[in-house]
């Protein structure tokens, strides 16, 4: 899984999260094996909330319960879920429980990430957030109950008609047979009956454009974690920090204000390089497994898997991860990186959210 669009050559299959069914085939999914994966092969039971994919069969599994991801569920959804889910821990219906929450990134947008919109999302979560602590008081978890809260990315504003980059005025597109998503990272494929003339002349163009970098599949950096993805493109683009990689200004992802036109433009967007300050997510944790008042040193994205394996008491796949980074955030860490034994508290509960 190397992005939201995606498409493979060999079966001229297209990867559209949200819109199109080919997107659920396993095709896309069986590459790599979700926790959640890991802990139903060792018969936990997982309980999922509009977590993307957990609708998908992957390696031939499904979690015990899924909502399935749909775009932007509302403040209640997210509340009846954190409600749910945490019942569900408590009754024994679960052991671990994930949620995901849209609306802070959608206001981020469509506004800004310095929006009163999107402040207003991430008050909507604090409340959520703050009736969770309760609930997990009233029910008498806080004993038991591990907390997780973590975001895959942050957001920088961007001024899209000013900062765009058109492809149509910087190369042929009858020399690309497939071009796949827009904005701060581009995936092109050359055509086929040319390609490795077409990816060249590509490249030797594109790399001349300002505000803008392009990669052979090679050449990826490696900080990145991405060149050896099966459907990763044979040429990558990645925009500087507020330019915006399109084929043409008419393509630009407009949305809906309530005028009835697909005219709004986007006022903030993630996806640049992931060592802009912008660009970082964050991660909280609490319960009786984590330390309490204690600040860690900056994790990667890659890390958080880790620290949830140890939490839920499952040996961890082979990842990019590093457990160095995250093991001093547990009270008892020692030998814990060989241990991997299930946790004294037995519950898990993942709150997954594209916050700002």
């Amino acid at each position: 899984m190397t992005g939201n669009y995606m498409w493979d050559p060999a079966t001229n299959t297209s990867f559209d999260i949200g819109v199109n069914k080919e997107s659920l085939l396993p095709l896309w999914w069986n590459g790599s094996e979700p926790l959640w994966v890991t802990m139903v092969k060792a018969k936990r039971k997982v309980f999922m909330y509009y977590w993307p994919g957990c609708e998908v069969e992957i390696l031939g599994h499904r979690p015990t319960y899924c909502i399935p991801y749909y775009s932007v569920p509302t403040d209640a959804n997210f509340s009846n879920a954190v409600s749910n889910a945490i019942e569900s821990l408590r009754n024994g219906s679960a052991d671990m429980a994930a949620v995901y929450y849209e609306r802070v990134d959608v206001e981020g947008h469509h506004y800004g990430p310095s929006s009163i919109q999107r402040k207003d999302a991430v008050k909507a979560v604090d409340n959520v957030l703050f009736n969770m602590a309760k609930l997990i008081k009233d029910k008498g978890l806080q004993n038991d109950l591990n907390v997780i809260l973590f975001s895959d990315h942050g957001m920088t504003d961007i001024s899209w008609m000013d900062k765009v980059i058109e492809l149509r005025n910087c190369i042929n597109m009858s020399d690309v047979i497939q071009l796949k998503d827009r904005g701060p990272v581009v995936s092109l494929w050359p055509a086929k009956d040319k390609q490795i003339e077409a990816r060249k002349t590509i490249y030797n163009k594109l790399k001349t454009v300002p505000h803008m970098m392009v990669y052979m599949k090679e050449d990826i950096p490696a900080r990145f974690y991405y060149k050896k993805g099966k459907f990763v493109s044979p040429l990558t683009l990645v925009a500087e920090e507020g330019w915006f990689i399109t084929e043409s200004r008419e393509t630009l992802p407009f949305w809906e204000n309530g005028t009835g036109k697909r005219d709004a433009w986007q006022n903030g967007w993630h996806g640049y390089d992931n060592e802009l300050m912008d660009m970082r997510g964050f991660f909280l944790a609490f319960g009786p497994d984590f330390k309490t008042n204690f600040r860690a040193a900056p994790i990667r994205s890659v890390d958080v898997y880790n620290i949830m394996c140890k939490i839920a008491g499952i040996q961890p796949q082979p990842n990019n991860g590093s457990w160095s980074r995250v093991e001093c955030m547990l009270k008892n860490n020692a030998n814990l990186a060989k241990a991997f034994h299930w946790s004294s508290s037995a519950l898990a509960l993942i709150l997954f959210a594209l916050f700002v």
